[in-house]
């Protein structure tokens, strides 16, 4: 007995299905990938993330959103949500005329994960650089006070750096925000 294919979904298929699901799922190549739950750390840094930005960037053109806005990938199809992502200038959502797909985000951020850090760091970046509003993606330990960006360059090289302890701050120079590890590590602790 052969094992049954899976099914392939059309993006308006994925769609109406994850607009009415309880949980939400990402969308790739025609399937759909269940998203796991998160970890107290995960929420907290997640949440000291959005409140630290959303307070910069206030009265600037820019709009800071968490995990519930979906992300699309026009170059290869992908549908996500990231843990953050922000705009500046004129936000751009999908065609249907819903408000809950960007398609043009300046930055992206992922709390890291066990499961999803490989995935986070590699294939998914590779999609993220293809987005050609994207500037800047942050990886965000949950477990250590530590902090990995990757600043887009006008060449289109990405410049790599790391930033670690909560006496430090990481700079976002696409939005002219910094944030100080303290403040992104709130409440958090570590074992």
């Amino acid at each position: 007995m052969q094992p049954e294919p899976k099914p392939h979904l059309s993006p308006d298929e994925y769609l109406a299905l994850d607009r009415e699901a309880e949980e939400r799922s990402e969308y790739l190549d025609g399937e759909m990938f269940a998203m796991s739950g998160g970890s107290r750390e995960h929420a907290l840094v997640a949440a000291n993330l959005v409140g630290e930005l959303r307070g910069q960037l206030r009265h600037r053109p820019c709009e800071v959103y968490g995990s519930d806005l979906r992300v699309r990938v026009e170059a290869s199809g992908l549908y996500t949500y990231p843990d953050l992502s922000v705009v500046c200038g004129e936000p751009i959502f999908g065609a249907d005329g819903r408000r809950d797909i960007l398609c043009n985000p300046t930055v992206l951020v992922e709390v890291l994960s066990p499961s999803s850090e490989a995935y986070d760091r590699g294939k998914k970046f590779e999609h993220y650089r293809t987005i050609p509003s994207f500037r800047e993606y942050l990886l965000v330990s949950q477990e250590s006070p530590l902090v990995d960006r990757f600043l887009r360059q006008e060449s289109g090289i990405w410049l790599f750096s790391t930033t670690h302890g909560l006496e430090a701050e990481v700079e976002l120079s696409s939005i002219g925000a910094r944030l100080a590890l303290s403040e992104v590590y709130a409440k958090v602790s570590f074992e």
